[in-house]
Order: structure tokens, then sequence, then C-alpha cells
């Protein structure tokens, strides 16, 4: 079968290639992948996993073979596939713990949008009641900035799009945000919570935006930068702030039914920015890294 494999090379940072069918085990369904879900973390940062691999986490299809020890979902069942390896392929042996059954009336498209970019932010909001308190997104033009904006303003918080530039904020006040700013500079607000997916510079200025007991959730890297705090800016008084990171790559098949029911209820939208064949792989690549997808690529499996 075709699938879609890590390559090491300048010419990367993945290649279709020709790879063995899947033998599920006895708790494993084989799943017809139908559509992909790109995630940049996953193709910038692709020296992570070994040259030849098939790559890729998140995908949506169908069950052709139930899992033969009678867990998990039937024959025809439609899936979304959420943070599985080996994703990015025609066919695809997968854990039910790792599938949500996709609601009549969700495209499989948009389920294919899930995945990282919707379970992570869902894992990060959930932690802490959000009621009327202030949260920044940064990088909320992304993927998992658009997921954050609408989860955060569903669980009645106060909610701060941060962007790199004007272009990039449209849309999101629509999803719920409050307030977009393309700068913190100068914002006056302080932040009970801040999702964060960019880092760098990034990171030292939400602190200094931090209210007390607040807390800094580092969830993405897109910047590449490090980041630097000036001497003593750590250290205050009153309540305790903190930075936490995030590498929760546990099962999401609860999570991916959560948010497949607030899709199916009209609660929540996928960010599809780019769709298109996965013939068209390289160029998808391409416009995500120069920043101009707002929000998912999705590709359809040919």
């Amino acid at each position: 079968m075709r699938a879609l494999v890590v390559d090491h090379s300048e010419a990367g940072p993945v290649r279709f290639d020709d790879v063995d069918e899947p033998v599920p085990s006895a708790g494993e369904a084989l799943v017809e992948i139908r559509h992909i879900g790109l995630n940049f973390g996953e193709l910038n940062y692709v020296h992570q996993w070994p040259a030849g691999a098939v790559h890729g986490h998140d995908a949506a299809g169908i069950v052709v073979r139930a899992a033969s020890d009678g867990s998990g979902p039937p024959v025809g069942t439609r899936v979304a596939v959420g943070m599985a390896p080996h994703a990015w392929a025609e066919r695809v042996a997968v854990s039910p713990a790792s599938l949500g059954a996709v609601p009549e009336g969700v495209d499989l498209a948009d389920a294919a949008a899930l995945g990282i970019a919707g379970v992570t932010p869902f894992r990060v909001l959930r932690t802490r009641s959000l009621l009327a308190r202030n949260v920044l997104v940064t990088g909320a033009s992304g993927g998992v900035g658009h997921f954050a904006v609408q989860l955060a303003a569903l669980a009645g918080a106060r909610v701060t799009a941060l962007v790199g530039s004007p272009e990039r904020a449209a849309g999101l006040r629509e999803l719920g945000a409050d307030n977009v700013l393309t700068d913190l500079a100068g914002t006056g607000d302080r932040f009970d919570l801040v999702l964060d997916t960019v880092g760098g510079t990034l990171v030292a200025q939400a602190w200094s935006s931090l209210a007390e007991g607040g807390t800094i959730h580092l969830v993405g890297y897109s910047s590449g930068q490090e980041t630097t705090f000036p001497a003593g800016a750590l250290f205050g008084f009153g309540e305790p702030r903190s930075i936490a990171t995030y590498g929760d790559m546990a099962p999401t098949g609860g999570e991916l039914t959560d948010l497949l029911g607030l899709m199916a209820a009209g609660r929540l939208s996928a960010p599809v920015g780019l769709r298109g064949d996965w013939q068209g792989v390289d160029d998808a690549v391409q416009a995500l890294f120069a920043r101009k997808v707002r929000g998912k690529v999705v590709l359809d499996v040919a």
C-alpha cells in the first residue's frame, strides 16, 4: 500500500513509498483512511522519527475490519484517528482507544482535523475552571489555536487571541475571541491561563502579563526560538505563578468522542484552512511552513 514516510533528506520531510500492509493484533481495528490531518510540529521536527517510518498521527476513515477481541467499533463505522502512529497511509491498524466514532452530520474531513490540534487544548483547558477567567491563546490562527479559542470560549472564559499579523486575525472573533491582538506590549491585561503554541520571546512576554496564580501551558514551539527571562523575572510576591509543559500522547478516544459530539451539536467547528489531494502533500507542507495556512491542513487519500 502507499504511505507517507519520514524523509530526512533535503527533499523531505515526507515522501511517498510502498509499504507492507498493516497486520492488526487482536485488540486493533483496521481502518481504511480517507483523509489525513497535517500538524506543523510533526513535520517541522521530523528528525525525531526514524527515516522510512510511516509518519503522521491524525486521520479519519472507515473501519474495514473490527478488532477480533470484540473491542471497538464494528465494520463500516466512520472514525477519527487521533494521536495514533503511522496514520498517513491507505490503511492503518489502530487500537480502539485511539478512535472516535464520527456522528452523522459531521464531515469525515473535518473529523481528520481533530487529533492533536483538538485534543491538546481540550486536555489543557479542562484542568481548571475557566468561567469568567482571562485566557490568552498565542498562535491563535493555527490549528491548535483555533480549537483553543473555541473551547475556552465554550468554558466561559474571556479569550484573547494573539496572532502574528492582522491578516491572520480573520474569523477569530466569530470563533469566540473577545479580543484579538498582534502584540502583547501595552495590553495591560492579566491572564489566568496562557496556552502557548509559539515559544520563544512570547513566553517571557506572556509571563509578565500573567496574573497571580496563573499558569502558562507550553503546547507548541512553532517559532523555534529560545526563551530568555530577565534576571529576577521569575520571582515575585503573591500567589505563585507557574509554567507547565505538555507532552501527553495517551489514547485519545474519549476526548475525540467528546469533541465530535460538540461538532455534531454545532458548538465546535473544524478549522480546515487548506484542503486538497494527498498527491499535493509537498505543496501543502510548504504552505504550512510559510505560514500561509490559517487552521489545519487536511488532505484526501485518493
